[in-house]
């Protein structure tokens, strides 16, 4: 007899957390009526961002002369002509490359060159989990400085309301690559079996190599994962989770049907979201 460990996936839907949210009640209210021993609660590292506070509002920022050439030059001849061919990119992303906008392209590159450095600054979106995505304006959200401390805290917060035995997830849409037992992931993490060095290597490697992509499991409490378990589990989330508002900001503000930086917290807020994917794990007999 064939033992095989399946999934079943319950999203849930949520308003936008805007900036200043009780993320932590949202998501103990939400869940406590839904879950059971041994479920998998997979949260947005976005949504936990931005409900946090964690915005900088790129119109402020001052680019230099490196971030003008990233945004100028890089971003829509060497990616938009190049390296956007060499990594297989849609024909609709290689266009959006070409026409780079220029001034906040090169604000949005200096806040990468300045919070992740010049390697993750090289790559093309989603720079170090630095993302403007279902964010309005000209705000970008930063990655989660301590992802593990905040998902101990709403692990605590979850078994305090529940008494469930849960595992508490917290994944970034970003790519991981994978080689069979490789796992190139797009940043630096606190997840075990993660390799990282570097996230425009990483990408141009993963995407030119046709890797296996999956979202990156960024903090893992309560049960513990092996590494092929927890991406697979990410990805599955992810899917689920959707993209909101849209996958990139070009699609949000195309949604919308405004200009690239004139999406409002009004807009979003009309959107249902879904930062919050229950995974529970089926025992399936053949």
């Amino acid at each position: 007899m064939e033992i095989r460990k399946k999934y079943k996936v319950i999203t849930i839907k949520t308003k936008y957390w805007n900036p200043g949210t009780d993320y932590v009640n949202v998501i103990v209210n939400v869940l406590k009526d839904k879950i059971q021993n041994g479920d998998i609660i997979v949260l947005s590292e976005k949504a936990l961002s931005t409900a946090m506070g964690n915005l900088v509002d790129e119109s402020r920022v001052k680019s230099s002369s490196l971030a003008k050439f990233l945004a100028s030059f890089w971003n829509r001849i060497i990616w938009g002509y190049i390296l956007g061919i060499v990594c297989h990119l849609k024909p609709k992303t290689i266009i959006n490359l070409r026409n780079y906008p220029a001034r906040y392209g090169a604000a949005h590159k200096q806040l990468a060159l300045f919070h992740a450095g010049f390697l993750q600054a090289l790559r093309h979106y989603s720079e170090g989990g630095i993302d403007v995505s279902n964010i309005p304006y000209t705000y970008a959200c930063l990655p989660l400085k301590k992802p593990i401390d905040v998902a101990k805290r709403i692990f605590k917060a979850i078994k305090h309301a529940t008494k469930k035995k849960v595992t508490v997830m917290i994944v970034d849409g970003d790519s991981t690559f994978s080689f069979r037992n490789i796992h190139l992931a797009p940043r630096k993490v606190p997840v075990k079996g993660l390799i990282h060095f570097g996230g425009f290597l990483t990408f141009v490697i993963g995407r030119f190599l046709k890797m296996k992509k999956t979202a990156t499991p960024i903090a893992i409490v309560g049960r513990s994962l092996h590494i092929n378990e927890a991406l697979e589990i990410a990805e599955l989330a992810d899917k689920a989770r959707g993209h909101g508002a849209g996958m990139t900001a070009w699609n949000m503000a195309k949604r919308f049907k405004v200009g690239l930086t004139q999406v409002t917290w009004e807009m979003l807020n009309k959107i249902k979201h879904k930062p919050i994917t229950i995974i529970r794990p089926v025992t399936e007999f053949r």
